[in-house]
């Protein structure tokens, strides 16, 4: 099948699923090999339809009111963007979909920003990957470690990245 004779749906449905929040619906537009490039680590990929879905499970339970703003397309490959909020944090998110022969997500690539947002993505993530997992040690140990690096991103992002904003008028000496 052409890029040109892929279904247009399975993006809708894939978008639609996510505002939803339904991990289910999101799995049946995934490739049963489909490969998950993760937008807070490179050691590792979740690979296949079922571990992708306990990430979609994980991160919809974390994510609240996604919302789609941009779709570009070429051939196979599909660029969305969407805003979301993960505890009290704004996140934006890029998504790259590859989709396979038969019209369906064969690789998703994420990247998420500012990086409160990417702190805040791993502090609330990894614990919920690990207790979903039945690992409850390795969640508390996963939130503790990641909060200390929420907790600067955050304090940098509010107190001392506006240091360097160009528009700020020095303070008299």
């Amino acid at each position: 099948m052409s890029p040109d004779q892929l279904p247009p749906d399975v993006v809708h449905r894939w978008c639609s699923a996510a505002e939803d929040g339904d991990a289910t619906a999101a799995a049946a537009c995934l490739a049963p090999d489909v490969v998950l490039v993760s937008p807070l680590t490179e050691r590792f990929r979740f690979t296949g339809r079922d571990e992708v879905a306990e990430v979609l499970t994980a991160a919809f339970g974390v994510l609240d009111d996604i919302r789609f703003h941009t779709e570009l397309r070429d051939g196979s490959a599909v660029a969305l963007y969407a805003r979301a909020h993960v505890g009290r944090e704004e996140l934006e998110e890029a998504q790259l979909l590859r989709l396979d022969a038969q019209g369906l997500i064969g690789e998703l690539t994420l990247f998420v920003r500012p990086l409160p947002a990417v702190t805040g993505l791993m502090s609330a993530l990894g614990p919920a990957l690990a207790r979903n997992g039945g690992r409850r040690g390795l969640a508390a140990f996963l939130g503790a470690a990641t909060g200390p690096l929420h907790a600067m991103a955050r304090f940098g992002e509010r107190r001392v990245v506006p240091l360097a904003d160009p528009g700020r008028v020095p303070a008299p000496r």
